[in-house]
């Protein structure tokens, strides 16, 4: 992790309000306080609009000559398209119920922060150009115009906007400030003007088929292995079958889970899970990613990277799709999924559990159901065998991931599941979860090296909840359904709350899950010693033995 100050002294620098108007008020683009900018190589390869070099601390942004054109003409395309962004734009009536809910101005205390202002700072151009009073009247109206400066405020406040929602719950005439912020993000990708760790996983994704650029050949591989370690923990290497045809289920996950510390952990519990319940189902070489972060892009490049799930559902002639623990995955999915690619492959039906029975009529238009909600109807009838007591080591809570929870309401299935694999779980407060979760503090494509201070600004209501439950409590574990949050919530742990481990929902369904032929457990799926447990200690009997989950209830 970078050098930062210490939380105290981070809650204590939090500056003062300016003294100016916000108009007047310009941002310092200082080391720290913006992304790196996209290569115009990675723009070329994706045929973005007007690829260039670029510095944000630079006077210069170096735009192309007609760039207020440009703009102008690209923001009355939007307004044209987007029903939602010209109400918006017209009935925000600046009343401040969301001014303090967003992490961002909670962790920096700027005022553009506020999410009413955030919106104020292209809400004001709209103004000048698409309203009467603000053709007469300009700046008394609240209208103003472009220039340089308008451009690099934009840019400086959408890439301090994680879009996550929380302000939109609490506005009482519905304003989704996040849609106005991929605007803003939309808007400035016609001049040229992107961040590299959003835009590199888009190449990535565009050339591979998921973010971080793994070959075919190379996920099957680092899956292999992955099934290996699952040898090594119980004894039983799980099937992984890939791009087999007439599947019953395709199950797609975010590449972060295949590839990346923790989130590896709950793809091994995925792999153990299925192969417990003798799944019949098939990953894909192609489709290998679930997240999407051409929704941080546009919403064209978001309908791009997400039509290859339908795609390979066509190909592999698969019933129904089951998606992994993801974020943005899931809100494009939920919110975005029939618009952007549907309707879905016509040899596609409506999901239904071949364990349980069960008939996930949410899914009816999608054809995706989330695996939270398979395990937690598992688990509710009672076809998984568990002992919790295995994670027994861990006092943990829930972080409600903003797309999941807000973007698609999914609430209780994660605790149901959650509860039955653990026997220590307790809640942080009530005003941080559920739908009043707070982000993360770096999802949207935030979550890059160059800015942890700000991103450890951000994470301070996030970090400030879990703090509370680990000094009251003794949580030492957050558990979630989102890869952005297992790649975050790892360094926000370390500073907010030092000794918090985070890790996927199901690594710890895969370490209480009992299998059959299972080998004694004497390791989790980290290959970490459970506590207690030695490997010369005589088996249990079958009447100690755990019951599966709900018998005798």
């Amino acid at each position: 992790m970078a050098k930062l100050p210490t939380p105290q002294m981070l809650v204590a620098s939090r500056p003062a309000f300016p003294e100016k108007s916000w108009l007047d008020t310009k941002p310092e683009f200082t080391p720290g306080s913006f992304c790196y900018p996209a290569k115009k190589e990675t723009m070329e390869l994706l045929h973005m609009p007007n690829p260039h070099e670029w510095d944000p601390a630079a006077e210069d942004w170096n735009l192309p000559e007609n760039w207020e054109k440009i703009l102008c003409d690209a923001f009355a395309e939007r307004l044209e398209k987007h029903r939602s962004l010209k109400l918006f734009m017209d009935i925000c009536v600046r009343c401040g119920a969301c001014a303090d809910k967003c992490h961002f101005f909670l962790g920096t205390n700027d005022p553009k922060n506020m999410p009413v202002l955030r919106a104020e700072l292209l809400r004001s151009l709209y103004r000048r150009d698409h309203t009467m009073l603000g053709k007469i009247l300009g700046k008394k109206a609240g209208a103003r115009g472009w220039d340089m400066s308008v451009v690099k405020e934009l840019f400086y406040y959408a890439y301090q906007c994680t879009e996550c929602r929380r302000c939109s719950l609490y506005c009482p005439y519905g304003i989704d400030t996040a849609e106005i912020t991929m605007i803003v993000r939309e808007l400035l990708h016609e001049v040229g003007l992107g961040i590299h760790w959003i835009m590199d996983p888009v190449k990535n994704c565009s050339f591979t088929g998921n973010h971080l650029g793994i070959q075919p050949h190379s996920f099957v591989e680092i899956v292999e292995m992955l099934a290996d370690d699952c040898e090594t923990v119980t004894g039983i290497r799980p099937k992984t079958p890939f791009n087999k045809k007439n599947a019953e289920i395709l199950f797609i996950t975010p590449s972060g889970d295949v590839f990346a510390d923790p989130g590896i952990y709950t793809f091994m519990g995925y792999l153990l899970l299925f192969h417990e319940l003798d799944l019949d189902y098939t990953f894909s070489t192609y489709a290998s990613e679930g997240g999407n972060f051409g929704s941080f892009t546009s919403f064209n490049m978001a309908k791009k990277l997400n039509a290859k799930m339908y795609a390979e559902a066509a190909r592999l002639n698969v019933k129904w799709i089951l998606g992994g623990e993801c974020g943005h995955m899931w809100r494009v999915i939920n919110q975005y999924m029939d618009t952007y690619n549907g309707p879905a492959p016509s040899n596609m039906e409506i999901p239904v559990s071949p364990i349980t029975g069960t008939v996930f009529g949410n899914a009816a238009s999608t054809k995706m159901v989330h695996i939270a909600e398979f395990t937690a109807d598992l688990i509710h009838h009672n076809k998984l065998k568990l002992d919790p007591s295995r994670n027994d080591y861990l006092v943990t809570t829930f972080h409600d991931s903003c797309n999941p929870a807000r973007g698609m309401g999914l609430l209780e299935e994660p605790r149901y599941v959650l509860k039955a694999v653990c026997n220590n779980f307790v809640e942080m407060p009530e005003n941080t979860i559920r739908e009043q979760t707070f982000c993360c503090g770096a999802g949207s494509g935030l979550n890059t090296e160059e800015i942890m201070e700000l991103r450890m600004r951000a994470g301070m209501p996030r970090g400030n909840a879990l703090r509370y439950v680990q000094q009251k409590y003794g949580v030492n574990h957050m558990a979630c359904v989102c890869a952005i949050d297992r790649a975050t919530l790892p360094p926000l742990a370390d500073y907010w709350a030092p000794g918090v481990s985070v890790s996927g929902l199901h690594e710890l369904v895969g370490n209480a899950l009992v299998m059959k032929g299972e080998s004694k457990r004497t390791m989790n799926l980290r290959q970490e010693d459970l506590p207690g447990v030695a490997e010369d200690e005589p088996e249990e009997s079958p009447a100690d033995a755990p019951r599966a989950q709900g018998e005798g209830q």
